[in-house]
């Protein structure tokens, strides 16, 4: 992916458009840049009132803030084997923060906490195929 355009070209672009200088068409022309982006910039302006770009911002806000990382770590060394739902009931109830199960695996993975798998369970009946048992098409 290129790199945008600077602020710079923008301010200078805009300016030009301002004093009567030429149509978005022409400008893009003598810029050399493309309509669509004159367009754009010019857009985006009308809309915000700015002629710099617009920061990016990736993602969403977490829900767990980072103060809260600590206490969740916490919580796994005085009981490792806490579940999923033990840990969005703690968070409920201690923190008033209502995450779901998969949130709570994605935090759980950011803070590099793995839950235990119970040795009491009993394997399952369905065996595993493995190679040699395979059948080829």
């Amino acid at each position: 992916m290129g790199k945008p355009y600077g602020d710079d070209l923008r301010r200078k672009f805009l300016f030009a458009y301002d004093q009567g200088e030429g149509t978005l068409e022409d400008l893009a022309g003598r810029f050399s840049v493309s309509l669509g982006w004159a367009k754009k910039i010019s857009a985006q302006r009308n809309h915000t009132g700015r002629a710099e770009r617009i920061p990016y911002h990736a993602g969403r806000k977490p829900a767990v803030g980072s103060a809260m990382h600590p206490q969740v770590k916490a919580w796994f060394l005085a009981q490792p084997d806490l579940t999923l739902a033990e840990v969005q009931e703690k968070l409920k109830q201690e923190a008033s923060i209502p995450l779901s199960q998969p949130q709570i695996s994605r935090l759980l993975q950011k803070l590099d906490l793995r839950l235990k798998k119970s040795h009491s369970t009993p394997p399952s009946a369905i065996p595993r195929p493995s190679a040699s048992s395979a059948r080829s098409l």
